[in-house]
């Protein structure tokens, strides 16, 4: 999760992984000044925002402890604010879903994640979940925007009219030959990462050819710079759970991948490499449909 409220001084601005990673890249000053974006409440414009969604990306983890990242659909409103702290998500998570029972009348950690490709615009909102009668609600701890960096611009077709049910989940534990190719051809996915504090949800894109897949059960990718927040890397730098989500934005089919990841810093870059424990695959998980990306302008060349 990584950042709390700053305008409480009880609860510092990023936990102990996050001011690490700042620490070793010296932004420390251009992070505190960021972290004045996070709010524990939603404003209007951020209410506005996520009731106009047709998605929601969320990120928890298992009965298990296994971190997850999964994709939820629904009509423009089905993610919505009922209260300057609230969300209310319609329909939970879907039966085949590996975070299906996730969500407790105790209370369970989540990161979302809310995207609107046509405009570039995104939302993360990170808090507790609790069942209710419509689907869950989320007590949010935080609240803020990131900049449109590394998103490919994509317009909303609607929702396959052919669609009826998705099809049946495919379990493993290492990547399929056909699900290396959609790897290596993908241009955004999305990750879960847990900490102490809690657990947030992230976006990485880039040109086709960003994500590596080193071996069946092994992925790499550099870390573009960014807002100097260092969520996801502050994360896996104090606990190395993590999720990964990979979308097919024209068939709606879904790849999930559990695992641990670390985050190498050398004198090229930052690179971040995931090692798989267990996938899931969904056949038309989403019936959403998607345009071929527009690549955001920021995207470095893949090397």
């Amino acid at each position: 999760m990584g950042a709390q409220n700053p305008g409480n001084l009880a609860t510092p601005a990023y936990h102990r992984g996050s001011r690490a990673v700042q620490a070793r890249l010296g932004v420390q000053d251009l992070a505190e000044h960021v972290a004045r974006s996070i709010t524990p409440g939603i404003r209007p414009v951020a209410a506005a925002f996520l009731e106009a969604q047709p998605m929601l990306m969320i990120g928890a983890a298992d009965r298990a402890g296994r971190v997850w990242s999964t994709l939820l659909t629904g009509p423009p409103g089905f993610a919505r604010a009922t209260g300057p702290n609230t969300v209310s998500v319609a329909g939970g998570v879907p039966a085949h879903d590996p975070l299906a029972d996730a969500i407790t009348p105790g209370g369970t950690p989540v990161g979302t994640l809310a995207l609107d490709p046509r405009t570039r615009r995104r939302m993360r909102l990170n808090g507790i979940a609790r069942p209710s009668a419509r689907g869950f609600t989320i007590e949010a701890e935080q609240v803020f925007s990131n900049c449109p960096k590394y998103l490919q611009k994509r317009e909303w077709y609607g929702s396959d009219p052919d669609r009826s049910e998705t099809g049946a989940v495919r379990h493993g534990e290492v990547l399929s030959p056909d699900q290396v190719r959609r790897v290596r051809a993908a241009d955004t996915f999305f990750v879960a990462s847990a900490a102490p504090d809690g657990v947030d949800t992230s976006h990485r894109g880039g040109n086709p050819g960003f994500v590596r897949v080193d071996a069946p059960r092994e992925l790499s990718w550099r870390d573009y710079p960014g807002n100097a927040m260092f969520l996801t890397l502050g994360n896996l730098e104090s606990d190395g759970r993590a999720g990964l989500l990979f979308l097919d934005w024209e068939t709606g089919t879904t790849l999930q991948l559990s695992g641990l990841a670390h985050t190498e810093y050398g004198p090229q870059g930052r690179v971040t490499r995931f090692r798989i424990e267990r996938t899931a695959e969904t056949p038309a998980a989403s019936p959403l449909r998607w345009s071929a990306p527009e690549y955001s302008p920021a995207n470095p060349a893949a090397a």
